[in-house]
């Protein structure tokens, strides 16, 4: 089933039509044809099961088959990342909305090397923006995740959103593992932040005002991580933590 992305306003008609650059790669890519099946992402739980009614290069119009959507995910999780060389943030954006991350804050930490100045802001934010809706369709993921425009860490800290659970990767020797912070039958805790630093790490003061502010330093395992590596393997381990049965108290 070929898979495309609507905005969920779009998708209220039972005639949403796709234009532009979706249009183009239905028509021209993928040679879709009058009476071809496809599935419509609305990026807030909704997927729409179509039939193609007409195809041109710059609109294909779909008739609503059926409609089924899946709840908000048991948690969300916001990935705060500070911004790694080159292109790497655009990876980890795209192996983070296929592992299910809720929000991704792009961060400028005092060791970050990317210089982000004016029009090159909104530039990068929009690109990123998009990673999510490509990646959606390629995974089958209902719900598109938001990417924030990058801020620097005392900007996050400054709007004080509460977290049932705030955790940073650190090398300190106090940190632990994830399921340290999960007691035995307790409740699990619906919204995470998780913090991944530059290369480099976090600098000192960095740290401390992130720890102050609540989060709980955990362990990636005994090898240091560059940070892209860093980001999958810290969802990897909450997803996997926090989808085991409870256990017994």
């Amino acid at each position: 089933m070929r898979r495309f992305y609507l905005p969920s306003q779009e998708c209220l008609s039972d005639h949403p039509a796709l234009t532009g650059s979706q249009a183009h790669h239905a028509a021209d890519v993928l040679r879709l044809e009058v009476g071809d099946r496809v599935a419509v992402l609305d990026g807030v739980g909704g997927e729409l099961a179509c039939r193609v009614e007409t195809v041109s290069r710059k609109k294909v119009q779909l008739q609503v088959q059926s409609r089924t959507t899946d709840p908000p995910p048991p948690w969300r999780i916001t990935l705060v990342q500070a911004i790694p060389k080159g292109k790497l943030l655009e990876a980890i954006i795209q192996k983070a909305t296929e592992l299910g991350v809720w929000r991704i804050v792009p961060l400028l930490s005092q060791r970050v090397t990317t210089n982000l100045e004016g029009d090159s802001v909104e530039h990068k934010a929009e690109i990123w923006r998009q990673i999510p809706v490509e990646a959606i369709k390629q995974c089958g993921q209902r719900w598109l995740p938001q990417v924030e425009p990058p801020m620097t860490l005392p900007a996050w800290l400054a709007r004080g959103q509460q977290f049932d659970l705030t955790l940073v990767a650190s090398l300190q020797e106090d940190r632990r593992h994830l399921r340290a912070y999960l007691p035995a039958g307790a409740r699990r805790p619906q919204t995470i932040c998780v913090w991944i630093g530059p290369e480099g790490d976090f600098a000192p003061e960095e740290m401390e005002a992130i720890r102050g502010a609540g989060a709980l330093p955990i362990t990636l395992g005994p090898l240091v991580l560059r940070s892209e590596t860093a980001a999958l393997c810290a969802l990897s381990i909450i997803n996997h933590e926090l989808s085991a049965p409870l256990a017994a108290s």
